[in-house]
């Protein structure tokens, strides 16, 4: 695990900081930001109840979690979560702890009864399955979600005006090459290069890898593309429901962006294996307990006694 001074690698925060610099430089959009706010602001429903007696109060400046669901979504078809990402952050160290669960992890669905792999949660129940069965898994509270159409993606990068980021390996996928390096990506090509993963020789977590390569690289140029607000706003209001409110938002803007000068990324190392026929990712029940641990003990969460979670070898 390594620890890092960057911006936040999420797309939660690529929304807060934008609405967040409009709101403090910009005060006279603040008409289209309400706007854009309540198109995206969708309340969680869960099939469970949340590991918080209460929900948070911001102004007492409370570590806080997040879980980032990108979504391929088609016409018709609700999807699957591509991408899981749960990040917390506490206001008062200050720093931040990141940790991608890989979609295809084997793991007891909350609403459903069944072992399935984690991303057909979306599938089931939409996101008040995910949120609950990723609270389950890790054993923490999820207060926040961000959903994003990975098709959005698109929208988003050519709305910041595009992107750089540095490409581990050369590649060509849906007839575009992507040479080794540091490269330049519009929005089309963006989504191409997160969405490769059989040429990748690390499978899916070398996709995930590059998603969160994707998202890190609009996080930081996001927060210096004030002057491109109505298109970033408008691809925001297409592509993205969160049940963060704008007087959050600009909370959290306000009092936990320091948390950025310190980001931690954990990992939950898996193992590869077909089950009847269907491919999984294994997390030991060991390895979810430690980054379960970390993530509890950043939240200041007292730890209760060890939880065994179903489908996982010790």
């Amino acid at each position: 695990m390594r620890k890092k001074r960057q911006w936040i690698g999420v797309f939660i925060l690529v929304l807060i900081v934008s609405i967040g610099s409009f709101y403090l430089y910009r005060q006279s959009l603040y008409r289209e930001l309400t706007k854009t706010a309540q198109q995206i602001h969708e309340p969680v429903k869960r099939p469970a109840p949340m590991k918080r007696l209460a929900p948070v109060e911001l102004k007492r400046l409370p570590p806080i979690s997040f879980l980032f669901i990108g979504v391929d979504e088609r016409k018709g078809d609700r999807g699957r979560a591509d991408s899981l990402m749960v990040v917390t952050v506490n206001p008062n160290q200050p720093s931040v702890k990141m940790v991608s669960i890989p979609r295809d992890t084997r793991t007891m669905i909350v609403g459903k009864g069944k072992l399935d792999k984690i991303n057909h949660s979306y599938a089931f129940g939409g996101v008040g399955m995910t949120v609950a069965t990723v609270e389950q898994f890790l054993d923490i509270p999820i207060d926040y979600y961000v959903k994003v159409n990975m098709n959005g993606f698109r929208d988003i990068v050519d709305a910041v005006g595009g992107i750089t980021v540095d490409n581990p390996f050369a590649f060509t996928y849906d007839k575009t090459t992507f040479p080794k390096g540091r490269i330049t990506l519009n929005g089309a090509k963006a989504l191409k290069y997160a969405r490769m993963r059989y040429n990748d020789p690390r499978g899916g977590f070398g996709r995930e890898d590059r998603q969160k390569q994707i998202v890190e690289a609009v996080m930081q140029k996001g927060a210096t593309a004030v002057m491109a607000y109505d298109d970033v706003l408008r691809a925001i209001a297409r592509h993205v429901k969160t049940n963060l409110t704008l007087e959050q938002m600009k909370a959290i803007y306000t009092h936990y962006k320091q948390a950025h000068t310190n980001v931690e990324k954990l990992h939950l190392a898996g193992t590869s294996t077909k089950i009847n026929g269907v491919f999984y990712v294994i997390i030991r029940e060991k390895e979810r307990q430690l980054v379960s641990n970390q993530l509890k003990a950043h939240l200041q969460i007292t730890p209760l006694s060890p939880r065994k979670t179903k489908a996982l070898p010790q």
